[in-house]
């Protein structure tokens, strides 16, 4: 059995990787502070279901706690590490930067020197496409390099797989940042999209559509995440052999150090995923259309090559199948 640490496992992803890993027989430590950035008891249901599961205790912690986190690493000795827990949301940090910090960089960093210190096997953290900011070169590819991001969202994001190299080339922890492409799914996040808009379209109000609708997104749903999660979890970063410091690759490195991106693989306009997801309700959306935010980019698309190569996997749901199996499951989970 191995043991692992699951971070931000009340979350949307770690929920769902949490019931993987229980239903494959893993020992899992979840731990959420269960903060109030968005409904808590949706946080409280999901973590319910994962009590009631054998192999699942739960750990009600900050990242940035170090005392805590140093002791309950020194206690439980993790075999493997997948880090989900972190300040969300592009549009939030422009008005809560703080929280970033501490979340996404001092509690990242006290992941880092529990992992360095209690010799963890395998340090698995989310990273996001965020990160790709004002690249326009598609589809975003983990060999580009991703200098320029247009929120502190995505400079944290950017700031830990930096950190992490710096952990893997000093003290030889295998490390392994993802990069999720826009995800979606029964369980989601109510700050997203489809949350935003099922909730406003099934209350008869407005949505807002940035951009006017021309945004495009690599919708992923979320059992394609988890899927590539496990995956790569179960395939320890290893170094590569030709990488050269004079034509440095971002995607790989001389030390234990990986990054890959989880996104579908096909870019879908915002506006035909309203479409979708009208037909899914049966209902049509009054659409209240507006510019593009700061920090959002107007598109982003995955190349996922490295992941089908190394791991065997590529996200394939469809927006039909998946925005209905969401639907599904926020009619049940609200009654309606």
């Amino acid at each position: 059995m191995t043991k692992i640490l699951v971070t931000g496992a009340a979350g949307f992803i770690g929920f769902h990787l949490s019931m993987r890993l229980l239903e494959r027989g893993d020992e899992v430590i979840g731990l959420d502070n269960l903060n109030d950035y968005y409904d808590v008891r949706l946080k409280h249901d999901r973590l319910k279901q994962l009590e009631e599961r054998p192999g699942f205790r739960f750990v009600r912690a900050s990242l940035e706690d170090r005392e805590t986190m140093a002791r309950l690493f020194s206690q439980e000795r993790f075999d493997k590490v997948v880090n989900l827990a972190a300040q969300a949301g592009v549009r939030y940090s422009l008005q809560n930067p703080h929280a970033y910090i501490d979340s996404n960089i001092v509690g990242f960093t006290n992941i880092l020197e529990g992992c360095r210190h209690t010799d963890v096997g395998h340090l698995v953290y989310a990273s996001s496409s965020s990160v790709y900011g004002a690249n326009t070169r598609m589809p975003f590819s983990v060999h580009h390099n991703v200098d320029h991001p247009v929120s502190l969202y995505a400079a944290t994001k950017k700031a830990n797989e930096l950190m992490a190299h710096t952990y893997s080339s000093l003290y030889g922890i295998p490390t392994t940042g993802l990069r999720f492409f826009t995800v979606y799914g029964p369980w989601g996040r109510p700050d997203m999209a489809l949350f935003l808009f099922t909730k406003a379209i099934l209350e008869g109000k407005p949505i807002d559509v940035f951009n006017h609708g021309r945004m495009q997104r690599d919708f992923t749903f979320i059992d394609d995440i988890v899927e590539g999660v496990v995956r790569v979890t179960d395939h320890v970063a290893t170094a590569n052999s030709s990488w050269s410091g004079g034509q440095p690759d971002p995607g790989t490195s001389y030390a234990p150090y990986r990054i890959y991106n989880i996104g579908n693989n096909n870019p879908v306009e915002l506006m035909r995923f309203i479409e979708t997801l009208e037909q899914c309700l049966g209902k049509k959306a009054e659409k209240n259309l507006l510019p593009i935010q700061a920090g959002d980019v107007p598109a982003t698309y995955a190349d996922v090559d490295d992941l089908m190569q190394d791991v065997g996997f590529k996200p394939a749901t469809s927006i039909e199948e998946g925005i209905g199996r969401f639907v599904e499951w926020y009619r049940g989970y609200y009654g309606l």
